[in-house]
């Protein structure tokens, strides 16, 4: 019955969760929930961290302690460690023991030894066949991570993800729409100036893109700009 009740909670609390997230749009509280819940709901989780990918290059986002930070920045710097092989390897890594010889990454494993990890479990955060990241748990001493919390910890990953996912689409389109207003508005004042028709002043967004190398919606940000710093400046 208790087991019954436990699962229930837990249940409760993935789905209270999931919905908080939902009404999240800023990608870094949204890490700072996660890296909370993870703390919060992982049996044995002292400390939580997510660290992000771009390319190759492996950064820190979020930290539940100056320690986290400080070990993400340190497998960055390494290139190696159980969120970097978690993010390029697509595994879940579990280390039990720190402190045993014979360690993969014995940098990183003396350095956590010194700010009191013991054990680590990293996930990768996996969504839309985009690979965001890891989210790392960390315990103060050894075996603090069994199958259960490995459960848990990847249900949680999946959340973030998914949470991840929905911002990066929330910003893409925001950025796209605000690009279409500002081509709007640049168009409207060629349109103005030369008496030209719509096409006409696309086209000439278009050449000028060409011949400056850069995308149309830098043409059309300047061009805005320029309009409206001619309108600011007194007579």
């Amino acid at each position: 019955m208790n087991d019954r009740n436990g699962h229930f909670h837990l249940a409760q609390r993935m789905s209270r969760l999931a919905v908080d997230l939902q009404q999240i749009d800023d990608e870094s509280a949204t890490l700072g929930a996660i890296v909370s819940a993870a703390v919060d709901m992982v049996p044995g989780a002292a400390w939580a961290g997510i660290a992000l990918v771009d390319g190759k290059q492996v950064t820190p986002a979020a930290a539940s302690h100056e320690l986290v930070t400080e070990l993400d920045e340190l497998q960055a710097t390494l290139g190696e460690g159980p969120a970097v092989t978690a993010i390029h390897d697509h595994a879940v890594v579990r280390i039990n023991d720190l402190g045993k010889p014979d360690q993969p990454w014995p940098h990183f494993a003396e350095k956590a030894l010194q700010l009191g990890v013991h054990s680590m479990l990293s996930i990768r955060l996996y969504a839309r066949n985009r690979n965001f990241g890891a989210l790392t748990l960390y315990g103060e001493v050894s075996d603090e991570f069994d199958e259960g919390a490995e459960i848990l910890a990847d249900l949680l990953s999946d959340h973030a993800a998914v949470a991840l996912a929905g911002v990066s689409r929330e910003e893409h389109l925001s950025s796209a729409l605000v690009n279409r207003d500002v081509l709007g508005q640049a168009k409207g004042i060629l349109m103005e100036r030369n008496r030209i028709t719509s096409q006409q002043a696309f086209n000439l967004l278009v050449r000028a893109s060409q011949e400056l190398n850069i995308k149309v919606a830098t043409v059309a940000r300047m061009l805005v700009d320029q309009a409206e710093d001619g309108v600011q400046k007194p007579r």
